[in-house]
């Protein structure tokens, strides 16, 4: 077995500071670092794990909570992209994932109880649930965390810069000649609420008038269901509007179905944009105009954001921040 005395013959440098570099110590130049880096995995040593433990005092473990309720579960396109992010930056800083729960061994505890259990360093949270008294016990802890799609005074939290891509959305409606936008929004979470208040401020800023019928709220769970019946509602309308800013791709689905089945066409008949970018928008007929949220770059900073909290300690602060989105034209939308 290869150890860290093979490594600094190797190298030509002490054992102290190869042990250095693999406890991600920081004086260390990084041309060392990268030497030493290299030379390990030329050599395929593997770290202990257990001394690592014991010298730094943390389990290298990150938590991820993920609450999803809509039935994707992992297949989630927001989480897909996230944890892909998230994982590469952890693992390249010598973390490993553990998804955690409230039942531990079979029996309901609470994420609190699990994380110290399994002495987890700190926690990313994604599509969290406010409501749950455990997550709540979890924020209040001391334990670092990063929350995606959320506000919080207690912890970091990162997320799409949402209402600029409700400006994108509308304004482009707005150059194609469209004064009549509704909205199907994105129900009572973060994200929905941030989204609709991007949609009226543009719509204000352009001096549009907002009709309260053309706000329908969506599922807080984004499902093509809800999507479907939002877009019944306006369908009942007497007066139709042009085009829809929809909150995310799966309600725009359902609503292009919805449309569909009424014998309407998009965009012949109603133009729409979307908000996501997944996997299936560019497949659709015709494909959806939409605004693109770059998930790896969010699961990306938010290990950088989670992993500063780590090891920083006690005296790292909160931080926040927000990740630029851009809008994508395709065939969902026309000229009026």
């Amino acid at each position: 077995m290869v150890t860290i005395y093979d490594i600094a013959k190797a190298t030509g440098l002490s054992p102290t500071t190869v042990s250095k570099v693999f406890n991600q110590y920081s004086d260390v130049s990084e041309k060392t670092r990268r030497k030493i880096l290299e030379a390990s995995e030329q050599m395929g040593y593997i770290p202990n794990a257990q001394a690592r433990t014991l010298t730094t005092k943390r389990s290298w473990t990150i938590g991820v909570l993920y609450i999803e309720s809509s039935g994707a579960g992992l297949l989630h396109p927001y989480f897909g992209g996230v944890i892909e992010g998230f994982k590469k930056v952890a693992t390249s800083k010598g973390y490993d994932l553990m998804f955690i729960s409230k039942h531990i061994g079979g029996k309901k505890g609470g994420y609190l109880e699990h994380c110290k259990l399994r002495g987890i360093d700190g926690v990313v949270v994604v599509l969290p649930d406010y409501t749950d008294p455990y997550f709540k016990e979890l924020l209040d802890s001391d334990i670092p965390c990063v929350l995606l799609d959320q506000e919080s005074d207690l912890k970091s939290t990162i997320s799409s810069n949402n209402m600029d891509g409700s400006k994108q959305a509308v304004d482009y409606l707005y150059g194609l000649g469209h004064r009549s936008i509704a909205h199907i929004s994105g129900g009572t979470t973060y994200a929905g609420e941030q989204r609709l208040q991007g949609y009226l401020k543009a719509m204000e800023q352009l001096g549009l008038t907002v009709l309260p019928e053309h706000i329908i709220q969506g599922s807080y769970d984004y499902t093509v269901e809800s999507g479907q019946k939002a877009m019944e509602q306006l369908l009942a309308l007497e007066h139709l509007p042009t085009a829809v800013f929809v909150a995310g791709d799966n309600l725009a689905v359902g609503a292009m179905l919805a449309m569909k089945k009424h014998g309407l066409n998009v965009p012949e008949d109603m133009s729409i944009v979307g908000y996501d970018d997944i996997e299936m928008a560019k497949y659709l007929t015709p494909a959806l105009t939409t605004i693109r949220q770059n998930t790896y770059a969010l699961g990306s900073r938010a290990a950088d954001m989670l992993i500063c909290s780590i090891e920083g300690g006690s005296e790292a602060r909160p931080q926040t921040d927000q990740i630029a989105v851009e809008l994508v034209v395709r065939g969902s939308c026309r000229e009026v």
